[in-house]
């Protein structure tokens, strides 16, 4: 990703999102979430190269700016919670969109970031289904978003989207979660029997009441 275009295309895949240039300056280009109008997405072109400015949890922005010298503290803009990209070309592009990613989740107050958080709760050593995450989150008739969700996950390490299964107990399709028998794999690590495909929910499933 080396272009204003391809940065602001993705950030408008998010939903409820719309473009904005708020400074009666074209070479400032925003992407806002449209439930509170806050921008998660700055874009403008500095010293030859576009720019994007990012929301980023302070802990990781210590991370990215040491993994790439073209990751640097926001600028025009608080530093401690706002970083810079610059769209040099060493920056891959899975990354880029993983930073505009958790910049929105930060941003917004979106079924994501519900979904996320409801993730997270899932107790070690169990599954939950997409219904029951999808309560979690607030909302039942979602589940159909919890897979969508989960299929972005903008953080494995600590969402740990292979808890989920479906209502039957069965495990996501060979794409998901690293590939082919990676779900089951990351599910026996922590004691959870996996047979044909399945687990057991009433052995394994996360008891919510």
């Amino acid at each position: 990703m080396n272009s204003r275009e391809e940065a602001l295309a993705y950030g408008l895949s998010f939903p409820d999102t719309y473009q904005d240039a708020p400074f009666h300056d074209q070479n400032w280009q925003l992407v806002r979430y449209k439930g509170n109008d806050k921008a998660f997405l700055w874009t403008y072109e500095r010293n030859g190269y576009i720019n994007l400015n990012v929301k980023m949890d302070p802990e990781k922005a210590f991370f990215w700016r040491d993994m790439y010298e073209s990751v640097i503290p926001g600028y025009h803009q608080d530093k401690k919670h706002w970083s810079t990209l610059i769209l040099d070309g060493s920056i891959p592009d899975d990354e880029i969109k993983q930073m505009i990613n958790e910049s929105y989740i930060l941003i917004s107050d979106s079924p994501a970031k519900r979904i996320y958080d409801a993730v997270k709760q899932i107790p070690y050593g169990c599954v939950a289904t997409y219904a029951q995450v999808a309560e979690a989150a607030g909302d039942r008739k979602m589940a159909r978003a919890v897979g969508n969700a989960l299929h972005r996950n903008p953080d494995p390490d600590n969402i740990p989207c292979f808890r989920v299964v479906n209502s039957k107990g069965e495990l996501a399709g060979e794409f998901a979660f690293g590939g082919a028998g990676a779900q089951a794999k990351l599910l026996a690590a922590e004691g959870i029997e996996v047979i044909e495909g399945k687990v057991d929910l009433k052995r394994f499933g996360w008891k919510t009441e």
